[in-house]
């Protein structure tokens, strides 16, 4: 600015020519006499650089489709710009949908973006576990999302279960307590609808794990080995290997609890409303930007209306689980785990005087005769 004021006092002063001034100026002709064109139009301010922005854009985005755009968003404020062009796209497929780079840019100019902070990704720790699925029931995983008081002052803990291949929500119960009777009521009606997975990813607290009882078995893992799901449980204090389903966590505490419901069953219509829209409406990043409805098909395994018993070969030794978590052993008894009750073991000599012990398919862990001693695993 201050260069074109010079140079336009150079002009004015008459002491140099067009052509000389220009070549001082390192400037076109035409340049120097655009600049004095404008100021003696505007004056001064008329020296100002001015935007560059095309009087005509044929590409510039349709008023119908940032309309469209601002009003899903206002709908949907947790979604981003990908997931509300997947959805719009579904209903208007002949419009002229933006870009994502566009649609986020739209949004921003309307005051409809925060701004966040962002996290640092830290590496993994080591020895996290291989969890892999390539189709929808080889794992489901599970959590009981951290409490929260309702309206009414009352402890809140839903319990969430998720398709991990598809991302399909199965189920989001609003309960009490994480008590073993309510757990297993909520899995027996999942079970029932859906079918029984592969195997069920979960954290190492109640009522998925015991720390005192061998291989961590609780009286809910012992009832889902009985149907023949497998237990993978993530290392303690690492939620991150469930990162998937830590996220949903995130979703559906912005969606469902800020701020909670009055009581239980107002609640519990929140979580409803927010399974519908997570699994048939929103679309999500990790699947191609398809909804988890798409991909999700129920386990072609049924619930059993009676529940299997274990079955071992016929050289084993077969004991029965007491009231105190203990099994009768060689004329004493041998205190196994109080998870265990009413459930028969396996035992098996390995060498001479020492056996394993089984439940199942699981080893538990093995009886040395010579110093009467049970070490578990």
């Amino acid at each position: 600015m201050d260069e074109r004021v010079r140079f336009i006092a150079d002009v004015l002063s008459c002491s140099y020519t067009m052509t000389e001034l220009c070549e001082v100026y390192g400037i076109s002709r035409k340049t120097g006499y655009k600049w004095l064109a404008r100021y003696d139009e505007q004056g001064v301010n008329g020296l100002q650089e001015r935007s560059r922005r095309p009087r005509c854009s044929p590409r510039r985005t349709e008023a119908r489709c940032e309309e469209a755009l601002v009003e899903e968003r206002q709908a949907h404020p947790h979604w981003g710009a990908r997931k509300l062009l997947v959805r719009l796209h579904r209903w208007h497929p002949d419009w002229a949908w933006p870009s994502a780079s566009t649609a986020a840019a739209i949004l921003k100019r309307h005051g409809l973006v925060q701004p966040r902070r962002r996290r640092t990704r830290r590496a993994p720790p080591l020895g996290r576990p291989e969890v892999h699925s390539q189709a929808p029931n080889q794992i489901w995983s599970a959590d009981f999302k951290g409490h929260f008081r309702l309206g009414n002052h009352q402890k809140c803990y839903p319990l969430t279960v998720a398709d991990h291949h598809s991302r399909f929500l199965l189920g989001c119960q609003a309960g009490t307590g994480t008590t073993y009777e309510a757990t297993r009521q909520a899995f027996e009606r999942l079970f029932r609808t859906y079918g029984l997975p592969d195997a069920v990813l979960t954290d190492n607290g109640t009522p998925f794990a015991s720390a005192t009882a061998p291989r961590r078995l609780s009286s809910l893992a012992v009832w889902w080995l009985r149907l023949g799901i497998e237990r993978v449980l993530i290392q303690p204090a690492h939620p991150e290997q469930n990162g998937r389903h830590e996220r949903m966590h995130r979703t559906l505490k912005q969606h469902t609890t800020r701020p909670p419901a009055a009581n239980l069953p107002r609640q519990q219509d929140r979580f409803d409303s927010f399974r519908q829209e997570y699994n048939h409406e929103r679309p999500h990043e990790g699947i191609g930007l398809r909804t988890p409805s798409e991909i999700y098909r129920p386990s072609a395994k049924p619930y059993p209306r009676r529940l299997p018993p274990f079955e071992y070969p016929g050289h084993f030794e077969l004991r029965n689980v007491h009231s105190k978590g203990s099994i009768k052993w060689q004329g004493q008894n041998l205190y196994v785990s109080e998870a265990l009750l009413k459930q028969t073991l396996g035992l098996e000599e390995i060498d001479d005087g020492l056996w394993s012990i089984y439940l199942g398919p699981v080893l538990l862990g093995r009886y040395d005769e010579r110093d009467q001693k049970l070490r578990t695993l």
